[in-house]
């Protein structure tokens, strides 16, 4: 229509002048073709000068090259920082089996006193699981020596009175004493795939696990953290955690509330699978850590996780997600510590 109008051209058509125009067909009658596009109401004074013509294809070309190079100030992440991604994803998809059927080699949860049966039940895994000599406990063989808690007395009487005597009401105290050395060990497993942790000495490597540990566990139980019913559930009914279910292992709700109270404002950030693997690696290299020798290379080593962090979110987790949530993640380890003491 434009070069049409330019050149002033007169068009006939070879036919009867009512050519049917198609994309197929439109080359065929030039006259019927302007016909169609006079009807539609294409104007003759819309038409573009060369001049405007040019200047329009310049500031195509010149938004072209603005869109490329705030592509190119964009954070990306690196071979290196993808690289390290991959790691972590392996590292923890191998060290938390989502179908939970561990949970079956464990000492049953016994749930409530009421009944005799499960009384006679509670403290017969009680003494089971608590002799020096057990050589049944499944989770009795750790990776590395002095990992576990010690669950102390709190004084000799007690200690010289027999098991199931003394905490014949804590009938949930042998599953979860299990659940709970059983994700300590996995937990080591987690650590030692992390890009820089075997470069530490072994020292420094059992004092960031031994200070860490529970708090990567409340990490990572939050995968199976639910808001519907503010319970963990592991699979079935039968491995579904209240806070009434841990209290029956001898904790109060002095920290069970704060417990799940971090929990639900932890699910309500909507990490990617990424983003919390990182947040357990960064966890643990902390080089504030009790006993922590060679400090500089634990920060070395966290500072590189914290950067690919920042970097995948900037990346990779789509707005209004990624408002400030490096900064609430960082908030969540400062909590963890305070859960931990």
């Amino acid at each position: 229509f434009r070069r049409s109008m330019k050149r002033k051209a007169k068009f006939t058509c070879p036919f009867n002048g009512d050519c049917k125009i198609t994309k197929d067909n439109r080359r065929h009658c030039q006259a019927c073709r302007l016909k169609r596009c006079i009807n539609i109401g294409m104007m003759k004074e819309f038409i573009l000068t060369d001049e405007e013509v040019q200047r329009k294809r310049e500031m195509i070309m010149k938004r072209k090259e603005e869109e490329a190079l705030k592509e190119s100030l964009k954070p990306k992440l690196s071979e290196e920082q993808l690289q390290v991604i991959e790691v972590l994803l392996e590292a923890h998809r191998k060290t938390y089996d989502e179908t939970y059927s561990d949970f079956n080699q464990f000492r049953p949860p016994i749930r409530g006193d009421s009944s005799k049966r499960s009384m006679s039940r509670s403290s017969s895994f009680m003494t089971q699981g608590f002799s020096s000599d057990d050589s049944s406990d499944t989770f009795n063989s750790s990776p590395e020596p002095g990992m576990f808690l010690n669950l102390q007395l709190s004084d000799d009487s007690d200690a010289a009175r027999p098991w199931p005597w003394t905490f014949s009401h804590l009938t949930m105290l042998p599953h979860l004493a299990d659940l709970v050395s059983y994700s300590i060990q996995k937990v080591i497993g987690f650590a030692k795939m992390i890009p820089g942790f075997k470069d530490l000495t072994a020292e420094d490597q059992i004092a960031l696990l031994k200070s860490s540990a529970i708090e990567v566990i409340m990490l990572r139980s939050n995968q199976s953290f639910s808001l519907e019913d503010m319970s963990w559930t592991c699979g079935s009914n039968e491995f579904k955690y209240k806070a009434s279910d841990v209290t029956q292992a001898g904790h109060n709700m002095g920290l069970l509330e704060p417990l799940v109270k971090f929990q639900v404002s932890l699910k309500k950030l909507n990490l990617h699978e990424e983003e919390h693997v990182l947040l357990m690696a960064i966890c643990i290299l902390s080089p504030d850590r009790p006993f922590v020798q060679d400090t500089a290379l634990v920060e070395s080593i966290q500072d590189r996780l914290s950067e690919v962090l920042q970097t995948y979110i900037l990346c990779r987790h789509p707005p209004p997600g990624n408002r400030l949530l490096y900064a609430k993640m960082i908030q969540k380890l400062a909590d963890l510590r305070s859960l931990n003491e």
